[in-house]
């Protein structure tokens, strides 16, 4: 049986957040390591905008330590099922740089090999943000920045050797569909 959550992916920029599901099996929920589990709810419940959006003086010190304790984790080895590896490397992908986008996609794929479905669409987003943290264009549209002005964002640069079918399997819409919803970021 599987159940599909909105607790998966969340994507932020300048303040403005939204979330894709991550699908979970239910028999593996119940063997991941549940301090991970819970640090990664707390990083998306910091990550739903409230009344006033998303106060990134209050979230950063948060995601600071989560980040922190991920590694402690990880460094420890007790990341364990797929779920684990897909939670670190959320927590990971909220990092400080290159180095954590990377950690964070090789535990994409970790989550991946071990049956973890919902980790795809994170397995293009870490090496998307770890592309644009070494200063190349991103591979497969998943994130966005400003446009410049304020309240108005667009797709960051995109490679586009990179086929909509590669995009596909990996969650990703097609490049043309993810140029064509960058104003859902706009500040209204």
């Amino acid at each position: 049986m599987r159940i599909a959550g909105w607790c998966g992916a969340v994507i932020a920029a300048a303040g403005v957040a939204f979330t894709l599901p991550v699908v979970r099996s239910q028999d593996r929920a119940s063997s991941d390591n549940p301090e991970l589990a819970r640090m990664f709810r707390e990083d998306q419940d910091d990550r739903k905008p409230g009344l006033h959006g998303i106060d990134w003086s209050v979230v950063k010190p948060r995601d600071d330590a989560r980040l922190a304790r991920a590694r402690e984790l990880y460094a420890a080895n007790a990341l364990h099922t797929g779920g684990d590896w897909l939670h670190a490397a959320l927590i990971l992908q909220h990092g400080n740089g290159p180095d954590d986008y990377l950690l964070a996609h090789e535990m994409c794929v970790a989550a991946l090999a071990e049956g973890e479905k919902g980790a795809k669409w994170l397995v293009a987003a870490t090496e998307d943000r770890f592309m644009m943290g070494i200063g190349r264009k991103q591979r497969f549209g998943t994130q966005y920045e400003s446009a410049g002005e304020p309240g108005k964002f667009r797709l960051a640069p995109t490679d586009p050797g990179v086929t909509d079918g590669l995009r596909a399997a990996l969650g990703a819409p097609p490049l043309a569909e993810a140029k064509a919803t960058e104003s859902r970021f706009d500040k209204k």
